[in-house]
């Protein structure tokens, strides 16, 4: 691989430190081992009144929760393992596009999974941390993400990542080096101003195109828009529908035509799930030149 190169923090920004393990559900709460109960003091005493209080709950033999672990967290460890991949993502609250896909798990390179009652978890043989109940790092879970689930949903997980503040230069500069061309090619394209995976996702798909495409972009009387291509076709993408958003919608789009700006606005399951016809649209207006003054 060629060599990697850093990523200086974005203008105007403090440095972004990563966030190594990502925090799934809270800090306090954890996942324990029998055997590191008991090497902690606790006698077996010690942990069966745990269990009858409800501080702990038993998942399987040897392995317990806090109980304030989530119900996503307890299910990997009843598996063998943490969350991984577009069930770390989602559980940090990064953008994924798949949110009712099965549970991901991160499992030891040489360890084994315990599949349960109603078990559909898909396996990640990856992690490589001492204590197999820690999340991977932010890093780690976008790798898992572009192995599984292809470069689309990594630049989105990534830009999300971005804005969220979550990821920073040593994390990127680990994905460099740790990933294929295609995955290079989205750390490059990657922002830290996409305000949502619509936007994202938009802004992926149209690379190949080789447009000018800005994001959140601040027009006088209309406020921020989700993308401008060109001089002057903005591009909205949302996911609401109420019909106060819809007047809204309506005034900024007419604001931003008296400004001579021409608007397309598109709905998630339009970007989603009919890109040809988002495709369709934008192009037809730039063959007419219609983005440029």
């Amino acid at each position: 691989m060629p060599p990697a190169p850093t990523h200086p923090p974005v203008r105007g920004e403090a440095p972004v430190e990563d966030d190594d393990h990502g925090g799934v559900c809270t800090p306090a709460d954890r996942i324990h081992r029998r055997l590191d109960l008991l090497d902690a003091g606790l006698s077996r005493h010690d942990i069966d009144r745990a269990i009858g209080l409800g501080s702990l709950v038993r998942l399987r033999r040897g392995v317990y929760a806090d109980a304030g672990t989530c119900e996503p967290r307890r299910r990997a460890a009843q598996h063998g393992g943490t969350l991984a991949c577009v069930s770390a993502a989602r559980h940090l609250g990064l953008w994924v596009l798949s949110p009712d896909d099965p549970l991901h798990v991160a499992l030891r390179p040489h360890g084994h999974g315990h599949p349960h009652d109603d078990c559909t978890c898909i396996g990640h043989w990856d992690h490589d941390e001492n204590d197999r109940f820690r999340p991977p790092p932010v890093h780690g879970i976008l790798r898992q993400i572009f192995l599984c689930r292809g470069a689309e949903e990594f630049f989105v997980a990534l830009e999300s990542a971005l804005h969220a503040r979550k990821i920073g230069r040593a994390g990127l500069d680990w994905l460099t080096k740790n990933t294929l061309a295609v995955a290079r090619e989205a750390i490059a394209l990657a922002r830290r101003d996409a305000e949502s995976g619509l936007e994202s996702l938009v802004r992926w798909r149209l690379r190949h195109l080789g447009l000018t495409v800005r994001t959140q972009v601040r027009i006088d009387t209309v406020g921020r828009v989700d993308l401008v291509i060109g001089d002057r076709l903005i591009v909205e993408v949302e996911n609401h529908g109420s019909a106060e958003h819809r007047h809204r919608d309506l005034l900024r789009d007419a604001r931003a035509a008296a400004r001579g700006y021409i608007t397309l606005r598109f709905d998630d399951a339009l970007v989603v799930h009919d890109w040809e016809t988002v495709e369709r649209a934008i192009h037809a207006h730039v063959q007419r030149q219609l983005h440029l003054r």
